[in-house]
């Protein structure tokens, strides 16, 4: 791939234009809610560039302090290994937000997309 190109990115503008936007859907999640992968990629604009998402929050400056644990994978599951030290920050970041994890698993319907969306419309659920 020459340096112009970034798979489904035309050039380098465009994936940096990318980028800033996965970051502005990122840092708009609302604490106690989450987004897959795929989510943040169509919110940004690139619906088939699910795996590049990560790779976008990577180059995020870091005094940005963008919410990355906010975003998982589309099983509702973290996508670090379990043993891992990045999946027990990112569980530990998202229940200090009230995520509830059931055997490993965030409910997508209340904690993901919809849930948020209700969150931003009608405030914190009855």
């Amino acid at each position: 791939m020459s340096s112009t190109e970034q798979g489904p990115f035309t050039k380098t503008s465009d994936f940096d234009s990318w980028v800033k936007a996965v970051w502005q859907v990122v840092d708009g999640i609302p604490r106690g809610h989450v987004l897959t992968y795929g989510e943040v990629a169509r919110l940004a604009g690139m619906s088939r560039a699910a795996r590049r998402v990560s790779q976008a929050m990577r180059r995020a400056p870091r005094g940005m302090k963008l919410p990355w644990h906010r975003v998982i994978n589309v099983q509702g599951r973290i996508s670090f290994p379990q043993d891992s030290s990045g999946y027990q920050r990112q569980k530990e970041l998202l229940e200090e937000e009230g995520v509830v994890f059931l055997k490993g698993k965030i409910d997508l319907e209340r904690f993901g997309y919809q849930g948020a969306l209700d969150h931003l419309l009608w405030g914190e659920p009855m």
